[in-house]
């Protein structure tokens, strides 16, 4: 029996100090958070670290850390120089599960799960190219600014997140209410400071945060393997000149233009913005050599089609042959007006090469004055729901000049 014990003894001791590290890193994260370390054993904080342990090994998981893990040591790397908490990139694991295609009912988008107005109010740009809340770089930079200006606001990490959750205003009203900025205090349950959301919101960022430094759960899963990869498969930042195509960046780079797209997700085209100044876009980090080697600038002159304006053209017929938008054709070609000369040249943003067939013109109908959808119905024997049908349209609404399909 002596025997027994003191072969027991080096394993009992191993347990104890295997338990002693793993609690100090768990203290170490709430105080990150500056929340005291007794917070360990509130009930519903701990609920939620066991059922989402469970889910978080279901594949479901792995496919959206999978798709994350090119650019989260940037994101790490950003979190720092902003003197934020590394813990904070849970946050965005509670917002969107590290997926920049997230969108939530209430128009939130991206990483961060940015609202379009405080996306703005932090200089990010939404428009008809981009939407930069999907942008991993820069709205994480945006966020960095934002839960700093929380956390000078109200002194606390863990009152910064519950803000960004619930909106500074609506968390003032609620410290007020409770005469207490107190954790415990403003999570009870009973007196409901806060919404319930905002509640479980701290508690999940915190679960998730523990479950992401478990070193049991760590090695039983793929998610150690997963952040340690993306150390290797990290992202470059490089500049591409206006309106370039996306497509002939990956050609140049060897890079397959799927994988380029899931890094710009933000780019609402396949081509770069046609701003006056050079965007920013990404590539593996390993593709930057490629990159610096291969790549030369080109005129979007000679990178996409060419439409030569004839008698009845117009930005809106034209934009119906090619399936590009008017509005960014009068962008491609810095068009301040809609009206067009007689063999003037315009770039269309669709490859050189595309084999798109040009519209048989006998097929279409200009609208010339006095004509209404009733009247060109009866003249070419179609209805008007098959007129609408074929182009699109909800009203009765047409324009002088507007090409209306009339055949299938």
């Amino acid at each position: 029996m002596k025997y027994f014990l003191l072969l027991l003894i080096p394993f009992t001791l191993f347990a104890n100090l295997n338990y002693a590290f793993n609690h100090n890193k768990e203290v170490k994260i709430l105080n990150s958070f500056d929340i005291e370390a007794s917070f360990l054993f509130d009930k519903t904080l701990n609920d939620m670290r066991t059922k989402n342990s469970q889910i978080y090994r279901s594949k479901h998981f792995f496919r959206a850390m999978d798709d994350a893990y090119i650019y989260i040591p940037e994101v790490k790397k950003i979190l720092s120089q902003y003197n934020i908490p590394a813990e904070f990139l849970y946050l965005a694991m509670a917002e969107s599960n590290f997926s920049n295609r997230a969108y939530s009912k209430k128009r939130a988008a991206g990483l961060w799960q940015f609202m379009p107005r405080t996306a703005k109010g932090f200089g990010l740009k939404i428009d008809e190219y981009v939407d930069e809340r999907r942008d991993p770089v820069k709205s994480t930079k945006a966020a960095a600014k934002y839960l700093s200006h929380l956390h000078k606001r109200f002194g606390k990490w863990y009152l910064a997140a519950i803000a960004y959750n619930c909106g500074g205003g609506r968390l003032s009203k609620a410290i007020r209410k409770a005469k207490s900025d107190d954790l415990r205090v403003l999570l009870n349950t009973k007196r409901k400071f806060l919404p319930r959301e905002s509640r479980l919101y701290i508690r999940k960022i915190l679960a998730l945060a523990l479950i992401g430094n478990d070193d049991k759960f760590l090695l039983e899963s793929e998610y150690a393997h997963l952040l340690n990869r993306a150390n290797a498969y990290s992202m470059a930042t490089v500049k591409l000149p206006s309106g370039e195509s996306l497509k002939r960046v990956s050609k140049t780079v060897g890079l397959p233009l799927k994988t380029l797209k899931k890094l710009n997700r933000h780019l609402k085209y396949d081509f770069v913005p046609p701003y006056k100044k050079d965007y920013e876009v990404y590539i593996p980090y390993v593709k930057l050599n490629d990159f610096k080697q291969k790549y030369a600038r080109d005129s979007v002159k000679n990178i996409y089609k060419i439409h030569i304006v004839s008698n009845g053209d117009n930005l809106s017929y034209i934009g119906k042959k090619y399936g590009v938008p008017y509005k960014v054709i009068m962008d491609f070609n810095g068009l301040k007006r809609t009206s067009l000369k007689l063999r003037q040249k315009l770039i269309i943003p669709i490859d050189l090469n595309s084999k798109r067939k040009k519209i048989d013109t006998k097929h279409y109908y200009l609208v010339k004055k006095g004509d209404t959808l009733e009247s060109i119905s009866k003249a070419h024997k179609v209805s008007v729901k098959n007129i609408r049908r074929q182009n699109r349209l909800r009203g009765s609404l047409i324009k002088i000049g507007e090409r209306l399909k009339i055949y299938e």
